[in-house]
């Protein structure tokens, strides 16, 4: 069973690991960049980096999220379990923000570049975007620890 949860637990933070670095880079760069970029620029670039990580990134997601239910749910540790609920809780909790405030915002800013268009409130549902990234860059990073007890357990 030791193999089987150290299989998972590795194959969860490699998933989890993509999906950290991703909104810690879109957190510290891509942010602070889009506020200082014109609408038109926002609506077309995002919406190609949308297109290409809403397509891309499940992969890693849904991966990490199986892999830390099977790591915490084979683990045979108080230590091990408890790390792995939180790391999945926390996944969970990302997903839930990333389902209903941030995929949204991605679908309207991919059909705008694909359409070559710049919504209207292309500044407001870049900052709604914002103002979720930190949160779910924090989920990541608490379930990346919880992941980590798994190995040390």
């Amino acid at each position: 069973m030791k193999v089987l949860t150290d299989t998972a637990t590795l194959i969860a933070i490699l998933g989890t690991s993509v999906i950290y670095g991703t909104d810690i880079f879109c957190a510290l760069v891509l942010r602070p960049a889009a506020a200082g970029a014109s609408d038109a620029s926002v609506a077309d670039l995002l919406g190609r980096v949308h297109e290409y990580g809403d397509r891309r990134l499940p992969v890693p997601g849904v991966l990490a999220i199986v892999a830390t239910a099977l790591a915490a749910g084979t683990d045979d540790s108080t230590l091990g379990r408890t790390g792995g609920g939180i790391a999945l809780v926390s996944l969970l909790l990302w997903l839930a923000i990333y389902l209903r405030i941030s995929a949204p915002i991605n679908k309207r800013l991919r059909a705008a570049a694909a359409s070559h268009t710049v919504p209207a409130d292309t500044r407001q549902l870049q900052q709604r975007w914002d103002s979720v990234i930190w949160s779910r860059a924090l989920l990541q990073t608490v379930a990346l620890a919880g992941l980590l007890t798994l190995l040390s357990s």
